[in-house]
């Protein structure tokens, strides 16, 4: 594996450790259905290989969703973050090609008259979201009609979709899906997906040409050589797809 130098490895790791940025709201991302430890998961065993290439230890900074995770990469209290990749977020962050690539997915009440995914866009539609997702910010560029409702973190949008008596539920399949097992016959998934989510690996820009090259080839090479495909495999991953970008 190709090693940083020492003043790339600083630039990366000023306090002489990594500090990742990982998102527990993301079950594709940071949750494992095999290992015993937790967290675990593919950000995880991503963050320890990047360490691992530029010489020094990793910690793990923990969040409850993607918006926290964002913030602590923009405010420069992590030093790398996974996330989706977005025109919004792309503002003050470099993300490398997508390592791996999941679906947004509509989750109705069963007995709701909405069919479709093409419904859902419609005057009276309240669509609950994870706030500062991914999904959730490319429904508020896409949707015209229907309003969206900010929940703290994607784990809760199924529950105050329920609770609130309100028409839908946003979020990532495998968020969806757990969720609807969890409740029971009372809630279904609409067919389809509403768009493809591409994570990446993310640093904040400003810094150099070197170190964005650096990562690019770091993500190129952990598709290319089957660690992000072996490690969706390991942790019991299902749906999720390694990129071809």
């Amino acid at each position: 594996m190709a090693e940083a130098s020492a003043a790339l490895s600083r630039e990366f790791a000023p306090t002489g450790t990594l500090r990742a940025s990982i998102n527990l709201g993301n079950p594709v991302l940071a949750h494992s259905h095999t290992a015993a430890e937790k967290p675990a998961g593919v950000t995880l065993d991503l963050s320890r290989e990047f360490a691992r290439a530029l010489g020094v230890p990793v910690s793990f900074l923990l969040f409850d969703g993607a918006a926290k995770s964002v913030a602590a990469l923009a405010s420069g209290q992590a030093d790398i973050g996974f996330m989706a990749i977005d025109p919004q977020r792309a503002e003050t962050t470099h993300f490398t090609p997508a390592y791996v690539q999941i679906e947004g997915v509509y989750l109705v009440a069963q007995d709701s008259p909405i069919r479709s995914n093409e419904e859902v866009d419609h005057a009276g539609i309240r669509i609950v979201v994870g706030q500062g997702s991914a999904y959730g910010l490319y429904l508020a560029r896409n949707i015209h009609k229907a309003s969206l409702v900010q929940v703290p973190t994607s784990e809760e949008v199924v529950d105050a979709m329920l609770q609130g008596g309100l028409e839908v539920a946003a979020g990532v399949r495998q968020q969806m899906e757990a969720d609807a097992q969890r409740v029971g016959s009372g809630v279904r998934l609409l067919d389809g997906r509403f768009m493809v989510i591409r994570q990446a690996m993310a640093m904040p820009k400003g810094r150099s040409a070197e170190a964005a090259a650096f990562l690019d080839a770091f993500v190129a090479r952990m598709k290319s050589t089957g660690v992000v495909a072996q490690a969706l495999e390991r942790h019991g991953i299902l749906g999720a797809q390694v990129a071809q970008d």
